[in-house]
């Protein structure tokens, strides 16, 4: 990290469900964390809990060696670190970038590049592991960057991961990755609420389907951490139909790009765009199953209190997220 930061001032710039958890998770490990978040509340929370509010992203690039985006897009992280007050220009050579949106791998590459002609090191590290393993200090990190990057990120990276892969030393390939993870995802998810549609058409005790196809060969992790939203009646987004518009619109782009054919993405795309088209862009996810409600009438559970999972299946559903 930069020397005249000190090793232990940190920024984070986005406080949503991840960003806060990272952020919260080093304070918990002795790091002064500089944080920014458009939301006043948010911050007037951090600063409560002992973090550092700051008024703008280019105040926490002027503290901090190494600083973490976990906004939601490649746009907003162009402009949390070049657009008015943008934390960029504040960096100092030597601090560390560590890159954690979900964008599209050629906008890595080439904000790895610039950023290199600063002589500010970046780490791609788009993450997975959900709200709960950011705040336990337990992602996963797809990371790619050059080793003096990762030697000066090394201390922020042990404090908020579980395990870091090293993809290689050029950004683009952790985004690359992560990529592929979000096809995989959103395929699941709308298969998911689709199975689980077609079970309540069917007259099938919603509930009872949950647990048969959770111990049959036809499970999946997503259907076992998503299906319970739907159970419960719940739509309170931990991560929003509108995200996987986004991600899986990252994949088709690439996909075209290559020229190579990706039927199962595009269908799963097409599913969550009905889904935010119809009104339900800004709730949970598994709120694709509201569109075969709208088509074919179907009764979906009411709400209630999302249930706990059972202990063997809370271990293995907790561990992990999108």
């Amino acid at each position: 990290m930069a020397k005249r930061k000190g090793r232990r001032n940190v920024g984070v710039i986005g406080l949503g469900s991840m960003g806060l958890g990272v952020a919260r998770t080093l304070l918990r490990k002795g790091f002064r964390v500089y944080a920014y978040d458009v939301r006043p509340q948010v911050m007037k929370l951090f600063a409560k809990e002992g973090g550092i509010a700051a008024a703008s992203p280019a105040e926490v690039g002027a503290n901090v060696g190494a600083l973490i985006t976990l906004v939601v897009n490649a746009e907003q992280t162009h402009e949390v670190l070049f657009g008015r007050d943008g934390a960029a220009p504040h960096l100092a050579r030597g601090a560390v970038l560590i890159a954690s949106a979900t964008v599209p791998p050629a906008y890595a590459e080439q904000l790895g590049h610039y950023l290199a002609q600063q002589g500010i090191h970046m780490i791609d590290a788009p993450v997975s592991g959900g709200a709960l393993r950011a705040a336990s200090g337990d992602l996963s990190i797809m990371a790619s960057g050059s080793r003096a990057a990762f030697r000066s990120a090394q201390g922020v990276l042990d404090a908020i991961a579980a395990k870091v892969y090293r993809l290689g030393e050029l950004p683009g390939m952790g985004s690359k990755v992560k990529m592929i993870n979000q096809l995989l995802a959103g395929v699941h998810i709308a298969a998911s609420c689709e199975a689980m549609a077609m079970g309540i058409r069917c007259g099938v005790d919603p509930n009872v389907l949950y647990e048969v196809i959770s111990n049959s060969a036809g499970s999946s992790w997503m259907f076992q951490n998503r299906v319970p939203h739907i159970l419960a009646g719940d739509y309170t987004p931990l991560s929003a139909v509108n995200i996987f518009v986004k991600d899986l619109g990252i994949v088709l782009d690439t996909g075209k790009k290559l020229t190579f054919p990706l039927p199962l993405t595009a269908t799963a795309h097409q599913m969550f765009l009905m889904a935010g088209a119809a009104g339900h862009g800004s709730e949970d996810d598994t709120a694709v199953v509201k569109v075969f409600q709208h088509l074919s009438g179907i009764a979906l559970p009411a709400k209630r209190p999302r249930t706990k999972p059972s202990s063997r299946r809370r271990s293995a559903r907790a561990a992990r997220g999108v």
